[in-house]
């Protein structure tokens, strides 16, 4: 079919989302030049995994911050101007959106965390509801798109944003299934596999993130943003907003960056391999130790196992490291810092999710072995995430302020 728009006519252009640092700014350096307009015009379309020149797909490389947000806004307005990338540089925060609310609203992960293992226990128990289930993952389900979607994630672990939302929204609406059940699905095998994005997007999606506002798949839809390529039948046409008794009070931030003053062991975790960037300071030693299990209680997906844990090589690799295969972060850390000689560990701020809850729990037990441990919050954070109270718009607003804060704009 003839691009929509001839002037972009969309190249075959596939991804290899390999995890080094060197590969990300790669894409970067490729994509920069088209966040202006290309980017506005064609973002929407999903073209399919070969053909993925009208997106940065980033995410996998900015999730684990093998290349940070600052990095590719810098380079994004070193080619355009706020005004011209805007739609670009929306995306960009919209991530860091996804991150500050969470952070604000903490007992969303908590109670989505909860809601996973009551709904896993009912499966084995309710084999209709299993069987449901069973083909969805499968790809069975007869609707064309969504069964591509589930065989493009399982083998390349990544989806079109576009894809990801008509997939949550046929899931929820058209299957009717648990919305906590396909956030699982995602968070086990995306590469960008994130709390916060990926929690929040399914419940924006159902209706809970923005009370009563749904997204509805819709067959005509799909069929224009993917130039044809698939037909849809059957789907809802109705919506009906989830809804949930509990309620989820915003909590005040706490984001200090008290640099540490004495040597110290560098603890990098998958939510920002860069954490060496941050520190005043050379460490005495470094480790770096994976939460990737504690997505979820079910099996983490080959491609986004392999992606974390090449990652986390590909960052300690400058320090002659590899990553250490522990759950036990506590005893690890603490044997660490003692072979250092150090009784200081610092480390990126890691927000709420699996890395933060193995802090959390291994944190006392460091204190009692005379450790201090700090956790130093990146500078654009700090900046951005006090403006993600509520809705999108509240940040969105401030985006010009923001990059003028973060000494981006020209």
């Amino acid at each position: 079919m003839t691009s929509v728009f001839p002037e972009f006519a969309e190249r075959s252009e596939p991804i290899s989302f390999t995890p080094t640092r060197a590969d990300g700014l790669k894409r970067l350096d490729q994509f920069a030049a088209r966040t202006g307009r290309h980017y506005a015009q064609m973002r929407n379309y999903d073209f399919g995994a070969e053909r993925r020149s009208n997106v940065s797909a980033l995410s996998p490389w900015l999730r684990h911050r093998l290349i940070t947000e600052a990095e590719v806004l810098q380079r994004v307005l070193a080619r355009h101007s706020v005004k011209a990338s805007e739609k670009f540089l929306q995306e960009v925060f919209w991530r860091t959106y996804f991150k500050g609310w969470l952070e604000q609203h903490p007992s969303v992960w908590t109670q989505y965390q909860r809601d996973l293992v009551d709904l896993l226990e009912v499966l084995e128990n309710n084999s209709e509801l299993q069987n449901q289930v069973s083909t969805a993952v499968a790809g069975k389900t007869g609707i064309d798109c969504f069964d591509h979607w589930v065989r493009e994630l399982l083998e390349t672990g990544y989806l079109h944003n576009h894809a990801r939302m008509w997939f949550a929204s046929i899931w929820i609406f058209t299957l009717r299934l648990p919305w906590q059940l396909g956030a699982d699905f995602f968070l086990r095998h995306l590469l960008d596999g994130d709390p916060a994005s990926n929690t929040l997007s399914w419940r924006w999606v159902g209706g809970l993130h923005t009370k009563g506002k749904t997204y509805l798949a819709r067959a005509d839809n799909i069929a224009k943003y993917t130039e044809g390529r698939f037909h849809p039948r059957g789907l809802a046409t109705l919506a009906e907003p989830l809804t949930e008794e509990v309620e989820h009070p915003r909590v005040p931030l706490s984001l200090r960056a008290i640099q540490p003053s004495a040597p110290y062991l560098l603890l990098l975790t998958e939510e920002d391999l860069a954490g060496a960037n941050l520190m005043s300071s050379a460490p005495a030693a470094v480790i770096g130790l994976l939460a990737t299990r504690g997505r979820t209680p079910n099996a983490i997906g080959h491609a986004a196992r392999e992606f974390a844990l090449g990652a986390m090589n590909d960052a300690l690799d400058a320090f002659g490291q590899l990553a250490e295969p522990t759950e036990d972060w506590a005893a690890t850390l603490i044997k660490s810092a003692q072979d250092a000689g150090v009784s200081t560990i610092a480390t990126a701020y890691a927000p709420v999710g699996p890395a933060r809850s193995r802090l959390d729990c291994a944190e006392p037990e460091l204190n009692s072995a005379g450790i201090t441990l700090h956790r130093v919050v990146r500078p654009s954070d700090a900046i951005a995430w006090p403006h993600a109270r509520a809705g999108f718009f509240g940040l969105k607003k401030k985006i010009p302020s923001i990059l003028s804060q973060m000494n981006l704009t020209r």
